[in-house]
């Protein structure tokens, strides 16, 4: 037997992406309208926009989905464990985060492994949804496994396996 979903219950599962860096006001009220429009799930967005998104949302079942260290990971813990936060009390409803890819390629799981359950931490204590992102374009077989047995023990509500870009 094969099931179904409509197609409003498959609109309750995107992610409705925004993440060019040469967009407007304009741009990003109109992404929350279709958002608002056609169900979706949130508006995945990096983070300059997320207060006016937020405004633009607000009576909606609509999330925001803020994009740290979008698109490369490349940023120090510190500062993505601020840029988790500074999103979150910005209107922040869920919080997508590529891993640091170059601690990844030298082996370093402590640290991958600090940087998920910080972030993780941070979106439970808020109630936001966590999602890592692992960019697998970049990863060996062994590397997947070993981030995957890191997100079996730390918990994020979802592993993405890239940012599409």
């Amino acid at each position: 037997m094969t099931a179904f979903i409509s197609s409003s219950a498959a609109a309750g599962m995107i992610d409705h992406t925004l993440l060019k860096p040469n967009i407007t006001d304009a741009d990003w009220e109109q992404h929350c309208r279709q958002a608002i429009e056609y169900g979706f799930k949130t508006v995945a967005i990096n983070n300059a926009g997320i207060v006016k998104c937020h405004v633009y949302l607000q009576g909606t079942p609509v999330l925001v989905d803020a994009a740290v260290s979008f698109p490369l990971g490349q940023c120090t813990l510190e500062t993505k464990l601020m840029e988790t936060r500074d999103a979150i009390e910005k209107g922040a409803g869920e919080v997508d985060y590529v891993i640091n890819l170059v601690e990844v390629k030298n082996g370093n799981w402590e640290y991958v492994e600090e940087e998920m359950r910080g972030i993780v931490g941070i979106c439970r204590e808020h109630g936001v949804t966590s999602k890592v992102i692992l960019e697998t374009c970049y990863l060996t077989d062994p590397e997947k496994c070993q981030i995957c047995e890191i997100a079996v023990q730390v918990k994020p509500d979802f592993v993405k396996t890239s940012t599409g870009s």
